[in-house]
């Protein structure tokens, strides 16, 4: 996974834009679901529910972490690079995004995927 292919992906979600934040890339769909570039250009951020962060930490250590301090204590998600797949990144990336869609937004994602 590449910093082109964590953007790629961040920007084919429905109302997904690019912009910055503090100096760091971020994704936003109204709000933040996604950072790239931070700490340092290893990593990706994914804003996630406490219990997805769990999850996905407990299942692939060498591809996620929790933020250090209390952003990571709300679901922050160090996303590394370079250890994770298309596949995996994807579906976090989709968890974050969905996590400040609006309703709107979310009845469109939807109605896509059911049609496919």
């Amino acid at each position: 996974m590449t910093q082109d292919d964590f953007r790629r992906i961040a920007l084919s979600l429905p109302g997904a834009v690019e912009s910055s934040h503090m100096g760091t890339v971020d994704f936003r769909a109204g709000r933040i679901f996604a950072t790239l570039g931070y700490p340092d250009a290893a990593f990706g951020m994914v804003k996630l529910t406490p219990e997805r962060q769990e999850m996905l930490v407990s299942a692939e250590p060498a591809m996620f972490e929790p933020v250090k301090g209390g952003w990571g204590a709300k679901g922050a998600t160090l996303l590394r690079l370079a250890a994770c797949d298309e596949a995996t990144a994807t579906g976090a990336l989709t968890a974050a995004w969905r996590g400040v869609a609006s309703k709107a937004l979310l009845k469109v994602f939807d109605a896509a995927d059911e049609a496919s």
